[in-house]
């Protein structure tokens, strides 16, 4: 996890940035794995994907609404160059066969990931309203850690199933 920037320099705006920037490239890596696993209609891990791809989307709307009512359409300075894998899903993370449970842990060492990040950051940050606005991001992320493992813990025993899905096959068009 790494971004190019120097966070203690960082000015509201352009950590609304940034926390957007987190939130799509986490929607993209969802998205990307959503893709390769394909669903069956069913609880699976491309259906957990899919899920998440909405819950980072939401969540980076949100950010984004916010940094809207506060700086209008004021051009972003930061791109998604600016930063890697803040918040995204470990790329080598899916694997063949990979059940339901494993992608719920993939999941939840992404969010467990983010918050890391913030709270290591809130160390460099001496910015009041950026130091508010990350304390805010940390403690959304330790939500969404705690939301998982709640969920987890509801999963039925079919969910340590592997898949039969082989993600060497292609998909039949």
């Amino acid at each position: 996890m790494s971004t190019r920037l120097d966070l203690s320099k960082l000015s509201l705006m352009d950590a609304l940035d940034l926390a957007i920037l987190i939130e799509m490239e986490a929607c993209h890596r969802y998205q990307m794995f959503a893709s390769q696993f394909g669903h069956s209609g069913g609880k699976d891990a491309g259906a957990f994907f899919a899920s998440m791809v909405e819950n980072e989307a939401k969540h980076g709307q949100e950010i984004e609404a916010r940094r809207k009512a506060l700086f209008g359409d004021t051009p972003a300075k930061l791109t998604l160059d600016d930063l890697y894998d803040v918040e995204a899903p470990d790329m080598g993370a899916p694997h063949r066969g990979m059940s339901l449970l494993d992608a719920f842990k993939v999941g939840l060492a992404a969010e467990q990931k983010a918050h890391d990040f913030y709270d290591v950051a809130l160390s460099g940050i001496t910015d009041s309203e950026v130091r508010e606005l990350f304390t805010e991001l940390r403690d959304e992320e330790t939500e969404h850690v705690e939301m998982l493992k709640e969920a987890m813990a509801k999963l039925p025993e079919s969910a340590t199933a592997e898949s039969e899905y082989d993600l060497d096959e292609t998909p039949y068009l």
